[in-house]
């Protein structure tokens, strides 16, 4: 009898080594990444750990559907397993089943409701759901339990910087960058912000270091070229929008930028230069080359030269006011025919009855001169 124990106990042993081998095997093969003999070992052994080492396997390899039955299994199997159903609820979100998803990580909110990560997530579920209110709540929950999740304070930042309400998005940025200073998206929110809030001369400082931090992209330094121009530094412009042209120099905007710095610099003549190339690459709307071009004219007491520019410019885009206000303004500057001047102001008034009133006291000031100088002079 005792011997026959000592042989069942024999078996145990070396079935339980031998199991601890094959699961040594399959866990060997997914560390490496050779997920598909890894699903082969795992499948060999059965068990929850097992299972859920499959769906994680199917997952990487990117075959999501059998990934999420997989999932599926071990949660219904197991409905107290937490990191499969976080695991599943992750995936369902990357497909962009969203209802699903929403479901799995209401659920883990519920028997987990300390948890910032789970909440973090259920917020993004709410965010690909449009249901902005319950997705800031939920980023708001993670935050209280964690001030440093900074995936949850980014999402806030992003939020309330989309909202033009720049304290709130500063507050948030700030409590990010605070714990991670480097953070890459919260710098660049925080550049944002700035330059949204016409701070060229903070946001500077804060475009450069996006630039030092590998952030080397085409808007970072069409924004800080905008942000030296209006801060005066034209040297640095000029180099910003170099870089620029020299990656793509069919771009008409970086053009028409650049001519802005050299116009601001009195060298109206480089100006012209970057105006006419602008309009020689931009398709198919000319209206911003003609309107600089006239402004340029006008700087220069060329009215004559201004009208007939602003007048191209309104051929090219009849539904800017401000064009056609350009040209009833400016005719008046040059011409004595009171008639005519008259008829661009009236004219106004009938193409644009919805704009800003600026234009309209203005405009019906001037027309009130206007028709008094024409009794006057009929008398």
């Amino acid at each position: 009898m005792k011997q026959l124990l000592v042989v069942f106990l024999l078996i145990q042993i070396l079935k339980a080594e031998a199991q601890t081998s094959a699961l040594a095997i399959a866990d060997s093969l997914y560390s490496i990444g050779n997920y598909s003999n890894a699903i082969n070992e795992y499948s060999k052994l059965g068990g929850f750990s097992a299972a859920l080492q499959i769906a994680r396997s199917y997952n990487a390899i990117g075959n999501y559907e059998k990934a999420i039955t997989q999932y599926q299994y071990v949660v219904e199997e197991d409905v107290t397993n937490q990191l499969a159903q976080l695991d599943l609820g992750k995936l369902l979100l990357k497909v962009n089943r969203f209802d699903e998803a929403k479901s799995v990580f209401a659920n883990l909110t519920d028997v987990n409701i300390e948890n910032p990560e789970f909440q973090f997530y259920l917020g993004e579920v709410n965010r690909n759901l449009n249901l902005s209110e319950e997705s800031i709540q939920k980023y708001k929950k993670a935050v209280s339990l964690d001030s440093t999740h900074l995936r949850s304070l980014f999402q806030l930042a992003k939020y309330y910087t989309i909202k033009q309400e720049r304290d709130t998005a500063l507050k948030y940025i700030l409590k990010g960058l605070s714990y991670y200073e480097n953070d890459v998206s919260l710098i660049n929110l925080h550049a944002l912000v700035l330059f949204n809030d016409s701070q060229f001369e903070k946001a500077i400082p804060l475009f450069e270091r996006l630039i030092e931090l590998g952030e080397d992209k085409d808007y970072v330094y069409e924004k800080l070229g905008i942000s030296y121009n209006k801060n005066w530094e034209f040297k640095k412009a000029k180099e910003a929008y170099a870089i620029l042209l020299k990656r793509d120099d069919t771009n008409s905007q970086t053009y028409f930028d650049l001519a802005s710095v050299y116009q601001k610099e009195s060298k109206l003549d480089s100006a012209k230069i970057f105006i006419n190339k602008a309009m020689t690459v931009q398709k198919p709307i000319f209206a911003n080359g003609y309107n600089q071009l006239a402004y340029i004219a006008r700087e220069q007491k060329d009215f004559k030269t201004a009208f007939k520019f602003f007048e191209m410019a309104h051929q090219e885009d009849k539904s800017d006011a401000r064009i056609y206000y350009n040209i009833a303004t400016t005719y008046d500057q040059f011409s004595t025919d009171l008639q005519k001047k008259l008829g661009y102001y009236e004219n106004f008034l009938k193409r644009y009855p919805n704009e800003h009133p600026f234009y309209y006291e203005t405009l019906r000031k001037r027309i009130s001169e206007l028709k008094e100088e024409i009794h006057f002079a009929k008398e």
